[in-house]
């Protein structure tokens, strides 16, 4: 797509280039390309020479003779003789300069008898080597098994068949001067501003044609290359041109302002070489800048590959490397630990697997030419991807292609008949829809029977469908000045484009709603626009449908979505908008003015294309009234003799003729004036900001500098020293990258500690989390695979820890070291504050946490396991010391890294390791959450108080712990040891431990001070704090209690933290009380504490909700917890209780069934009329009933805390206070002062409890266990 054209050219073509055999330095061979020695000279490759250009130079656009020279022929140099096929090939390539424009080339390659003598010699002298050297080979009797050997046709042993083999490989493989003819490729090319594929194509085609044919062209070569170069204008905008070529004329067509940017590949070819499900896939990794890996025998292929999935992304641009074509001598940019997209050729011989790519983690690879592609793991669903598809299909069906691909598009057309079954078998295996459809190619007569068939299949309507067959006929409808093939191609595309921009108009129709304006000045703004945010994601992504958000949360973090959105920001009006801009948001105020009456936005219907129509009228239009008409071609003022040529041979041209163009500007007043070639070049200049041109430079610069230190490589014959510097800044920009993500997570995960602190609104979700760390692993992978030596597995990182393992296993098989093989002797073990020594702390063991990760059946990739590991590590908060551990073996490192990799520059890995320290500060649950389903390891340990020690016990206990994603059952402990390991399935983060014991033996009480329940996996400690009697006849006499935990922080860390922020299960905006309750020592609160306490328990349950689903704590610890809304309401009913004698306790339970009993007998006798009130007493007495006939044994204060509970979650509790308030028994139980004999105090404390109305309260099953209400 046309990004950044060259600024100041107006002319359609800038220059004129001849590449190929330079016959006085001779055959050098080019080492770059890594070909190997031992292929038979014709098949090697030479260096290949820009012999000459026209013009020598044009100021707008320099002439880059090394990337000309490289892309022109990537391969370099090709031999054939008489026996070999020499069809001339056309294809196209692009030159991005360092700043991101781009230059477009036009390569047509064929064949020339070469007439020089020394060169045939040459060739002649570098074949009787060859032979001789596969002569050696094969007599070496007791040769090993070689690579040679696969080479003759796999042969078995080849010493008995040395003769056949030696012949047949002269036969193919031989050059004799004597007999044979020698060929060698050469090319012409246009390089231009513009990438108008097929007008340069035809003139290609045309020139070519003159010399190979027997009657020379009508005029000199020189006129038609003159005419293309400076009589030739540019197309204005929304206007079409015609200008002759050779034989016939040329046409070419540029959209105006108001349409899809310029484009004129093909993108219905990709979707033949493909089939729709890879393209979807392939455009999802695109778009979430991915690496990408494209890979074919044909550099058209890739092109156009590369540029139809580049400008499908409208109105999105690329912002990261894009070479479609990579010259065989810049191999070593695949090693680039940024995004890529990139194109590399096959020779068609060897397959994926012997391809060596240094990095695969995070790769999409696709095989053009096998129709098959190689996805990134994790990868998430394009939104609506079905709809889309069918959409998509339903264009190509009508236009005769069928949206599977077509498998063999490079193959002849007798092998479709025999591979048709075969190819939807390995169709369904590569990912794609097998269909009927699979036989549907363009290529046969196609039947109105198989026609009907199909419409019956898509659902398209038939007359459009027999439109589209008429139309290609092949011949030329006279209305039009193109031929039929060629607006085919047109229309194609214009469809497919137009379904594709929609979905994002579709998607992103609100989307300046969400555009956070800078409040300070532009200068100030790009200085720290690393910090700043310009786009609310949080509140674009809530308003989104759920399946949408996998895809759009990633999505919202790429480069491009950034640079999109900042445009949108430095632009202040519509004149001011870049182009893609301007369309794109003509097009989304359409959808809203649709909008207003048939709202669909937010949801997930699917909204079809409707704008195809206005789109290709617009095309045919240009087509059948061409707007501007060039020169023709004349004769140009040329010696007698010059322009004569031989026929086959394309000349040197008269460059004194071509070096400079007509004095008088002729074609300037012919075509359009030319104030709007001036006019379009300030506009491109002015795309971005009102400044001054000098100021607009630097800005546009520095924006497209931010987040990329690389854009591009230079296309240069590489010195080491450019290749250093290269890696210097791929260095430099992966610490920059984890400098600015770290901070990102940081903000966001403070952000929402400072949320649950009460200080700010809310901005990170659940989907966001997960996409953030992600990207971390993807850095990681990154960062790993920089500088490899070898590479083994898809995973950098988890290759480089299974190297780890295996050295300091070996190490610790050997008596020196001392205990269990893989822990570190770590004079800090992790310290846990929990009853002194109550639980000794886990070991700190990098080898122990990925054994782990091993002993995970559920993940099976490498890839995979690197990032459970990165997760489990980031849990542990011990992500940092970690990786510094696995660096501190440099002898390793030294053996898997060159001298330059990223982890071998010692500061920026120290600063890379103090960047990943900051993730202490916070607590993740990124493992925890993401492998829900895996079995973990539990440890449970029963502490009971040390006073009144559990010696003398004689009961069985029991305990049963639950999670936020599900609950263990009844686990015995034994009564010796009171501590138990188990493995179940992921609970998740702890919320509540139910025990109790079977009332046995002669000493059934039991008291007990705290359970703790230790995940073995992430070393999380959870303590549950009991503090009472379990027991018959003891405290409350319960033999059950449930308990509720919180996460403990391990006390060693508080001298790490810089700071330290809550753990995420504490209530929010809890204040710490200085007094501590416990039931046996009840000091008396006032009741203006008891009040504030209430109003705490109740606020804390109020924020709880208004939280995103995804980020509540534990419900539970609000209601049950310490200071939760039981322990509020039990300090509301002990207030003024009276206590009839010493040593005996009276429970708020007892005064409850009192009550109880007054209002069933008040009912029966005076039938109160009060309607309310009877249901009032009806609700109370049901509640009462039930949970009196539990079958549990959970005691007074249980009893208690579940009828709040079930109170709570039915809404009841304001009316049975107000209830208990006027009942006869609370007068002779409480004092006069007791709170609830308080009327102004009950009633506001009835308001309060009133708030709870408005939520939906789930209660966890562990609370209300054996209740049936």
């Amino acid at each position: 797509m046309t990004t950044g054209i060259s600024p100041v050219s107006c002319r359609f073509a800038d220059y004129f280039v001849i590449s190929g055999l330079d016959t006085e330095s001779g055959l050098e061979p080019d080492e770059l390309s890594g070909e190997n020695f031992e292929q038979s000279p014709l098949r090697r490759t030479f260096k290949s020479k820009v012999l000459a250009h026209y013009p020598d130079n044009v100021e707008w656009n320099p002439f880059d003779q090394d990337a000309v020279g490289m892309l022109c022929m990537p391969k370099g140099l090709a031999f054939r003789t008489q026996v070999d096929s020499r069809e001339p090939h056309f294809h196209s390539f692009i030159i991005t300069r360092e700043d991101g424009s781009r230059t477009y080339g036009f390569a047509l390659t064929f064949f020339e008898e070469v007439t020089s003598k020394q060169i045939c010699s040459a060739m002649q002298t570098l074949y009787h080597m060859h032979n001789a050297e596969q002569y050696d080979i094969l007599h070496t009797p007791t040769s090993p098994r070689g690579p040679e050997e696969p080479r003759l046709h796999g042969q078995p042993r080849p010493v008995l068949h040395a003769a056949p083999a030696i012949s047949r490989l002269q036969r193919f493989n031989s050059y004799d001067i004597s007999r044979d003819t020698l060929y060698v490729s050469k090319c012409i090319c246009l390089i231009t501003p513009m990438a108008f594929a097929q007008a340069c194509r035809k003139v290609l085609q045309q020139l070519y044609r003159a010399v190979t044919s027997p009657h020379p062209p009508p005029l000199p070569l020189e006129s038609y290359v003159f005419n293309i170069l400076y009589e030739v204008p540019l197309p204005p905008s929304g206007r079409s041109l015609k200008f002759s070529g050779v034989y016939g004329p040329v046409v070419c067509q540029r959209p105006s302002t108001s349409e899809l940017p310029l484009f004129d590949f093909a993108v219905g070819e990709m979707f033949d070489l493909l089939g729709v499900e890879n393209v979807l896939q392939l455009f999802t990794c695109a778009l979430l800048e991915m690496q990408i890996l494209l890979y074919s025998q044909h550099y058209q292929r890739l092109m156009t590959v590369a540029e139809s999935i580049t400008a499908l992304m409208f109105p999105y641009q690329w912002q990261h490397v894009y070479v479609p074509i990579l010259p065989a001598s810049l191999l070593h940019f695949l090693d680039a630990p940024v995004p890529y997209l990139m194109g590399l050729h096959s020779n068609g011989q060897d397959d994926r697997t012997k391809l060596e790519l240094p990095q695969e983690a995070n790769l999409c690879f696709v095989d053009i030419d096998n129709h098959f592609i190689e996805l990134p793991e994790e990868l998430p669903q394009f939104p609506n991807k079905l709809e889309f598809i069918q959409e998509i299909s339903e264009v190509l069906v009508s236009f005769g292609l069928a949206p599977e691909g077509n498998i063999h598009s490079g193959d002849s057309q007798l092998k479709h008949g025999g591979l048709r079954s075969l190819d939807a078998v390995s169709d369904k295996r590569n990912g794609n829809l097998a269909s009927p459809l699979n036989s549907y190619l363009l290529r046969e007569n196609v039947t109105i029977a198989r026609l009907q068939a199909l419409v019956k299949r898509t659902g398209v309507s038939l007359e459009k469908l027999q439109v589209r067959e008429d139309g290609g006929g092949g011949g030329k409808d006279a209305r039009f000045h193109c031929d039929d093939e060629e607006l085919k191609m047109h229309q194609l595309n214009i469809h497919l484009r137009e379904v594709f921009a929609n979905r994002f108009t579709q998607m992103f129709a609100d989307y300046e709603v969400f555009v956070i304006q800078p409040s300070q000045d532009k200068e100030s703004w790009f200085t720290n626009r690393d910090q700043m945010q310009n786009f609310d994601k949080a509140s674009f992504l809530s308003d989104q449908p759920e399946p949408y958000l996998p895809f759009l949360s990633r999505f919202l973090e790429t480069q491009m979505f950034a640079s999109f959105i900042d445009s949108k920001i430095l632009c202040h009006d519509d004149d001011d908008k870049e182009h893609t801009l301007r369309v794109f948001d003509a097009r989304v105020d359409k959808v809203r003015m649709l909008n207003v009456r048939t709202p669909t936005l937010r949801t997930s219907m699917y909204q079809k294309c409707t704008n195809i129509e206005e789109a290709e009228k617009a095309i045919e239009m240009r087509v059948m009234k061409i707007d501007h008409t060039a020169l023709h071609p004349h004769l140009l003022d040329m010696k007698i003799g010059q322009g004569r040529y031989e026929q086959g041979f394309f000349p040197r041209l008269q460059s004194d003729v071509l070096s400079s163009g007509p004095t008088g500007n002729k074609w300037a007043k012919r075509s359009a004036p030319a104030q709007w070639r001036r006019r379009d070049r300030q506009k491109q200049h002015a795309e971005h900001l009102y400044l001054d041109n000098d100021q607009r430079e630097k800005y546009i610069q520095e924006a497209r500098n931010l987040g990329t230190t690389i854009r591009q490589p230079k296309l240069s014959n590489l010195s080491p020293s450019v290749i250093a510097q290269t890696n210097w800044k791929f260095v430099e920009g992966l610490l920059k990258e984890c400098r600015i993500k770290t901070k990102r997570m940081l903000v966001e995960k403070m952000g929402r500690e400072a949320v649950e602190l009460g200080h700010v609104e809310v901005s990170i979700t659940g989907v966001e989390e997960n996409t953030l760390i992600a990207s971390l692993c993807d850095l990681l992978e990154r960062i790993w695979s920089h500088g490899l030596q070898v590479k083994q597995g898809k995973s950098a990182l988890w290759s480089h820890l299974l190297h780890y393992q295996e050295s300091k296993e070996k190490k610790s098989a050997t008596p020196a070291g001392l205990g269990p093989p893989g822990f570190i002797h770590d004079p800090e073990r992790r310290k846990s504050d929990g009853g002194g020594s109550a639980m000794p702390p886990l070991k700190v063991s990098l080898i122990q946490d990925m054994r782990h990760i091993q002993n995970i059946s559920e993940i099976k990739t490498d890839v995979g396991k690197a990032r459970a590991w990165v997760r489990l590590s980031m849990e542990k908060k011990l992500l940092s010391r970690h990786l510094k551990q696995l660096l501190s073996d440099v002898e390793l490192t030294k053996k898997l890294y060159k001298r330059y990799a990223f982890l071998r520059c010692d500061d920026e890995k120290e600063q890379f390791l103090y960047h990943l320290l900051s993730f202490n500060a916070v607590d993740y649950f990124c493992f925890t959450n993401v492998f829900t389903t895996i079995m973990i390891p539990y440890h449970v340990l029963v502490v009971p108080s040390k006073k009144l020690g559990g010696s003398m016990f004689t009961a069985n206990p029991w305990v049963c712990v639950s999670g936020e994603l599900a609950e263990t059952g009844v686990l015995q402990v034994p009564r010796n040891t009171q501590e138990i390991t188990f493995e179940c399935q992921n609970l998740g983060k702890l919320t509540t431990v139910q025990m109790g014991h079977d009332n046995t033996g002669l000493y059934a009480k039991w008291l007990v001070e705290c359970v703790m329940v230790r995940n073995e996996i992430t070393g999380h400690t959870y303590k549950f704090p009991c503090g009472r009697w379990l027991g018959k006849g003891v405290d409350d006499g319960s033999l059950e209690r449930i308990l509720v935990g919180e996460l403990m922080i391990p006390s060693g860390e508080n001298d790490e933290r810089m700071c330290r922020t809550p753990p995420m299960q504490q209530s929010p905006g809890m204040m710490r009380r200085l007094v501590t309750i416990s039931p046996n020592s009840k000091p008396k609160l006032n009741t203006g504490q008891i009040q504030e306490g209430v109003g705490e328990a109740i606020n804390g349950i109020v924020k709880h909700f208004h939280k995103p689903e995804k980020e509540r704590g534990s419900l539970t610890l609000l209601l049950c917890g310490e200071f939760g809304l039981v322990w509020a309401l039990e300090q509301v009913f002990q207030h003024g209780f009276k206590s009839p004698r010493l040593f005996k306790n009276v429970f708020i339970w007892d005064f409850l069934e009192k009550a109880q009993v007054y209002f069933e007998s008040a009912e029966q006798r005076d039938g109160n009329p009060d309607e309310n009130w009877q249901s009032r007493v009806r609700h109370f007495c049901r509640f009462m009933r039930a949970i009196n006939n539990t079958s549990r044994n959970i005691g007074k204060d249980g009893k208690f805390q579940m009828l709040v509970c079930l109170g709570a979650r039915d809404h009841l509790l304001h009316h049975w206070t107000a209830l208990l308030a006027d009942c006869p028994i609370t007068a002779q139980m409480y004092e006069d002062a007791a709170l609830i004999k308080d009327r102004s105090l009950v009633n506001s404390l009835i308001r309060v409890l009133q708030t709870l109305q408005e939520f939906n309260i789930t209660l966890e099953s562990s609370l209300v266990k054996g209740v049936g209400i």
